[in-house]
């Protein structure tokens, strides 16, 4: 199956998040970049650095069933030519019931073939954390 092109940071971020909410590794596979220097961190979890690593660890997430939503909101983009940085506040819903608020950054490079991720680092939000504003 050919990966999509997406042609733009955006569609990246888009595909990313449905893949996760769908438990769907081929879809979540495709929005990596397929380099040794790929990096992900999740929650509370080791760096984890290449495709291998990061299909492992997202195929045990998947595995364990729980039905995830998420909502995006207060993202902050930073794009220069070939890179582009979304910093998130994810807010989840945990089957069906358990809010959880995430604070993540993911990073992007624009390839031949189009953008792709290069990094996804979340942390949790520190309890009663208040989203930020930008002036």
């Amino acid at each position: 199956m050919p990966k999509p092109t997406f042609t733009e940071p955006q569609d990246v971020e888009n595909a990313f998040y449905k893949a996760f909410e769908t438990s769907d590794l081929e879809a979540m596979m495709q929005v990596w970049l397929d380099a040794d220097y790929v990096e992900c961190i999740h929650p509370m979890s080791h760096r984890l650095m290449g495709t291998i690593a990061i299909r492992e660890s997202w195929q045990e997430i998947f595995n364990n069933n729980s039905a995830v939503e998420f909502q995006t909101v207060d993202t902050r983009r930073i794009e220069h030519k070939d890179l582009a940085v979304h910093i998130v506040n994810e807010h989840m819903l945990v089957d069906g019931d358990k809010r959880v608020q995430i604070l993540a950054t993911n990073i992007y490079e624009k390839t031949p073939d189009g953008w792709r991720m290069i990094l996804h680092h979340a942390s949790p939000a520190p309890k009663g954390a208040v989203p930020p504003t930008v002036h």
